[in-house]
């Protein structure tokens, strides 16, 4: 069966002309804030009039006041005595195969920083949001009182009976590693957990720099790849670089404060503390280049930027000493580090940022739903890197069925297919690398990736329709 010509939705290929105008003129910088401020004066009105994004409603039929006696005592009392004696049973009985929670303790929230878990609730409402509209999974925002990653780490551990996995969210530097590569190293950890300011980060960026490098000819194997920022997207976009096939002498690192390498005196001496930015150090820049990030572009056919959110942050001459066809990836949000039309200019042949209205975006949102979607449907116990690699490609395989152009390298939030091929291949991946619980043929599998994306959708459209969400103001 061809999965990716038989999805049941079709394809949004119409691309807004009012999209398309930004990039063919060149608005000021004052005009793009108070465009992004927008959206700011809009969540201060709605989230108040909604009391939050998220609700708990039955999905089993309750057809008197006799079902509480099927659903609750005495009859649950048969369910539980059958987890009981094999407690994979859970995944038929309960919603564990379809939920997750998203767990934050609030230090490195979006571009705010350590706000604390209370504020960082509405993103992580937010966050269950798209898993449940994009993906069909159900998701629990569990923002945690503290700052110790024992604690997170020993949190996450208690909670995995209720939860068929977890999303780390907006956790800061480096403990987000140590929690993440704890929890996933453990083997009493039965479920998969993710990290998606680094992994989902990574999965899109990487199907961004495939889906450029197969539109200008260049194949990853080859590339010189010129990565500014050494935070939890970068790093871990790096390691999934190297794992698709990059090779990591072709990568050179750039923090604030230079060029990484195996001589940096302050890398060494927080190898305990960082040990990811000390282990990419020895890795990259096999000509042990130093200096800033000027240097660190030449030559280079791929740009790819987690940095500050400022334009002028990379450099035109910075671009214009890149190789022939250059790729810019300038990802921060809510200003890219260069304007798109500043990279062409100097010489970008594809130009790709976080921004919705710009083409090409680097978007987080075209992976986590997805990839959660296919581990959960099968059962996995885990989140391989290769898993990550599987979205990735199927993302571009999605963007090369619709025709790779230099506005279109990668797919955009609202082609559904995206959502279907990516969670089917992830989910295979998952069968094939032996962590799957519940096999299946690949053909069952879309269809019932297909199912719980539709119901999801298709519920909220109901309830909009018949007010049970209110209109909005």
């Amino acid at each position: 069966m061809d999965i990716l010509n038989s999805s049941s939705y079709s394809i949004h290929k119409t691309y807004s002309e009012k999209m398309k105008g930004l990039t063919e003129k060149k608005v000021t910088e004052e005009e793009l804030i108070k465009k992004a401020k927008r959206p700011e004066k809009e969540a201060m009105k709605l989230h108040p009039y909604y009391k939050g994004k998220m609700q708990t409603v039955p999905k089993c039929s309750i057809w008197g006041f006799d079902a509480f006696s099927v659903w609750y005592t005495p009859g649950v009392a048969a369910p539980c005595l059958a987890i009981k004696e094999d407690k994979e049973q859970v995944y038929e009985h309960t919603n564990k195969s379809n939920i997750i929670a998203v767990v934050s303790d609030g230090t490195r929230v979006l571009g705010l920083g350590d706000i604390g878990p209370e504020a960082a609730m509405p993103v992580m409402e937010g966050k269950s949001l798209l898993f449940k509209y994009l993906g069909g999974v159900d998701a629990v925002p569990l923002c945690l009182n503290t700052k110790d990653p024992e604690d997170i780490i020993r949190t996450v551990k208690l909670i995995q009976p209720s939860f068929g996995g977890i999303n780390l969210e907006d956790i800061s530097k480096p403990k987000c590693y140590k929690v993440l590569e704890a929890l996933r190293n453990d083997p009493e950890v039965e479920i998969p957990v993710f990290h998606d300011d680094a992994q989902g980060t990574g999965t899109v960026v990487l199907a961004g720099v495939l889906g450029a490098l197969k539109f200008v000819g260049k194949e990853l194997d080859q590339a010189k790849i010129a990565m500014l920022g050494v935070g939890a997207a970068n790093t871990r976009t790096a390691y999934l670089l190297i794992a698709a096939g990059a090779d990591p002498n072709n990568i050179i690192m750039c923090d604030s404060k230079g060029i990484l390498n195996d001589k940096r005196q302050d890398v060494i001496a927080q190898k305990e503390y960082d040990p990811f930015k000390y282990d990419l150090a020895h890795k990259t820049n096999k000509d042990d280049i130093s200096g800033d990030f000027g240097d660190a572009t030449k030559g280079a056919d791929v740009v790819i930027s987690a940095a500050r959110s400022k334009p002028g942050t990379i450099k035109e001459e910075w671009i214009s000493h890149m190789a022939k066809d250059s790729i810019v990836f300038a990802c921060a949000n809510p200003l890219p580090e260069i304007w798109p039309w500043d990279a062409k200019d100097a010489g970008a042949k594809v130009v790709g940022t976080g921004r919705s209205d710009f083409p090409n975006q680097i978007n987080n949102s075209l992976g986590f739903p997805a990839i959660f979607r296919g581990a959960l449907d099968v059962h996995a116990k885990t989140i391989t890197d290769e898993m990550c690699i599987a979205a990735a490609h199927a993302l571009v395989e999605v963007a090369e069925k619709n025709g790779l152009k230099e506005d279109y390298v990668i797919p955009k939030m609202s082609e559904t297919e995206v959502y279907l091929l990516e969670a089917t291949r992830v989910g295979m991946k998952a069968i094939e690398q032996g962590i799957a619980r519940n096999e299946m043929e690949e053909e069952e599998l879309y269809k019932i990736v297909s199912e719980k994306i539709k119901y999801a959708r298709n519920l909220t459209d109901l309830l909009m329709e018949t007010n049970y969400i209110k209109p909005r103001i």
